[in-house]
């Protein structure tokens, strides 16, 4: 008979798939969702699922060599590179002294993607290095790239859309079609720029607070955005804007992200600097609150240490290495109340933890969180949780920092799927973003092989060689993993 461990390794080679984690366990609680600092709620009963429904994605194949970058993915998809560091996008000529004008940035991450009215979109990128310090001591490189695309796939046109910043890793998309973009250092800023426009109109969101930022997502309703910490000691984050901060002049609401409150999470029983270490506890569904930390105009890694320093309680339980952040907002459809919660489950925001490799599931309103993938069920372990996108059909796709090199999809108790690897080493999976159809998928391979006729089966022999300086690539998903089925 199988073991459990014999059983997912079975399942891994022989289908390309991973192992999620357990089932999500709904509960009742008195946390709160959207409002103040508020009690978490004790002995909550277990045992029933949160209301989540998987994506088309989970029926994937085995995967099979794409034949670009050693990049495997299933049968019936396809790929091919969009951009690489040091070439023109729309020529596809190597230029690594611009010559011909914009080349892509170096150190490709988080990116998001951004309807246009003539049907064609646009892909925004970061660059992880502070700016100046690029190949060639090029100072084309941080802060945020664009690409533009026609109705029909074609780069028609690439440009910057936020200079001057430092190691900007991942960030978010507004629902009134910005990004806001992170700077992963200690004293780290979020910016706000425009697809559409140039790197004169972004701005510095102050009021927003200033840590090792990683990724952000904004949630309307509640006038929230919320934020993941990559740090050790790092914290979940919500900025609750003012009532005063949301403007409605235009076509659609947005934020201003300019006066609010700055909060940490507290989960329920491991307050006040606590960590749950445990993934058996960590995949209990526990309630939430929320506090105010303690100083909003110096870094969050300072204020923690002073206050430890002095003996005082050092607000918000520990999330070790937060990265990838993405709010689902559950159809209508599908909405209903989870046992024990008070009202039906709108929207959930998914955030990783690269420290134990574990994916969260907070349910915004019902004040709920909870692991909903981790390593005790996967063989080989994931290596580093990164980036998290959700599909428009509602699968959750998170990519892996370490060199296994994947891209894979989760839902609770069931075997997660390989959506696609990419067999070199020394590099991470960055990016990854749908078009709105989600008939394309967007990613990058930060130290992908950009330099033109790189002998990659000598790469790919050498473990831990830096094999480049950042690659993007398009995965054409078939019309038939677009969707639910009805």
């Amino acid at each position: 008979m199988y073991s459990r461990r014999d059983l997912l390794r079975h399942i891994f080679y022989s289908g390309g798939a991973l192992a999620a984690g357990p089932l999500l366990q709904a509960c009742g609680s008195n946390g709160n969702g959207g409002g103040d600092a508020g009690g978490g709620g004790g002995g909550l009963p277990v045992g029933t699922d949160l209301p989540l429904e998987p994506g088309p994605l989970m029926d994937i194949g085995a995967l099979r060599d794409s034949g670009v970058d050693r990049v495997f993915i299933p049968e019936g998809f396809e790929v091919r590179r969009v951009a690489a560091h040091l070439t023109n996008p729309v020529t596809g000529v190597f230029d690594p002294f611009g010559a011909s004008g914009y080349v892509w940035h170096q150190a490709p991450d988080g990116g998001a993607v951004y309807p246009a009215e003539d049907g064609g979109w646009v892909y925004v990128c970061n660059s992880e290095i502070n700016i100046g310090s690029g190949a060639f001591g090029s100072s084309r490189d941080g802060g945020v790239g664009a690409l533009r695309f026609d109705a029909d796939g074609n780069v028609v046109d690439a440009y910057r859309i936020l200079d001057g910043t430092r190691r900007n890793c991942a960030g978010g998309s507004t629902p009134w079609g910005s990004w806001i973009s992170c700077e992963e250092v200690g004293d780290g800023y979020a910016w706000e720029c425009f697809p559409f426009g140039t790197s004169a109109e972004a701005r510095r969101l102050d009021a927003t607070g200033r840590f090792n930022r990683e990724a952000a997502a904004v949630d309307l309703p509640q006038r929230i955005v919320y934020f993941t910490e990559d740090s050790g000691e790092g914290r979940f984050y919500r900025f609750v804007c003012d009532e005063a901060d949301l403007d409605t002049q235009g076509d659609t609401p947005r934020l201003r992200m300019e006066s609010g409150r700055l909060q940490v999470m507290e989960v329920e029983g491991f307050e006040a600097d606590g960590y749950i270490e445990s993934d058996t506890e960590a995949r209990t569904l526990r309630s939430v609150r929320w506090v105010d930390v303690a100083d909003v105009t110096q870094p969050q890694g300072a204020v923690r240490a002073a206050l430890a320093e002095a003996g005082m309680a050092v607000p918000g339980t520990r999330f070790r290495g937060g990265e990838g952040l993405w709010i689902y907002d559950v159809p209508a459809a599908l909405q209903s109340v989870p046992p024990g919660g008070s009202q039906p489950m709108r929207a959930v925001a998914f955030f990783a933890t690269k420290g134990d490799n574990r994916v969260y599931a907070y349910d915004i309103d019902n004040g709920l969180i909870q692991s909903v993938f981790d390593n005790d069920f996967v063989d080989p372990d994931f290596d580093d949780v990164d980036n998290v996108v959700v599909s428009p059909a509602g699968d959750v796709v998170v990519a892996e920092d370490g060199d296994g090199m994947r891209l894979i999809v989760v839902h609770p108790g069931m075997p997660a799927r390989t959506l696609l690897q990419i067999d070199l080493p020394g590099s991470e999976i960055t990016g990854p973003a749908f078009t709105p159809d989600g008939s394309r998928l967007y990613f990058n391979s930060q130290r992908g092989p950009n330099i033109p006729l790189q002998n990659l089966d000598l790469i790919s022999q050498i473990p831990g060689l830096r094999n480049g300086t950042g690659v993007t690539y398009e995965l054409l998903v078939p019309e038939a993993f677009r969707r639910r089925s009805a």
